[in-house]
C-alpha cells in the first residue's frame, strides 16, 4: 500500500515491489498514483501465489480508511 503525497492510499499488487516502487515514484506505474506524487511504501506483505495476491488486493481494497489505518499500524483488522 502506497501513501500519496496528498495522503491518500494505493493499494496494488507487484511480483517485485521494489520495482514496482520505482515506476510508481517516476510517474510510469498507474494513472491515479502518478497524478498523486510523491508516493511512499507504507504496508506490504508477500503471498504464497498471484491469486493470493489478488484476493488480498481486492480484501484491502474493501477496507474503510480508518481499518486501512489499523493495518498500516500493524493492528490487522
Amino acid at each position: 500500500m502506497l501513501r500519496c503525497g496528498d495522503g491518500t492510499l494505493y493499494t496494488g499488487v507487484a511480483k517485485d515491489v521494489a520495482a514496482r516502487l520505482r515506476q510508481h515514484e517516476a510517474g510510469k506505474a498507474s494513472r491515479y498514483t502518478r497524478a498523486h506524487l510523491p508516493v511512499v511504501l507504507v504496508w506490504s506483505c508477500e503471498c504464497a501465489t498471484w491469486g493470493d495476491a489478488l484476493r488480498e488486493e481486492i480484501r484491502i481494497k474493501s477496507l474503510t480508511r480508518e481499518e486501512k489505518e489499523r493495518l498500516i499500524a500493524g493492528s490487522v483488522p
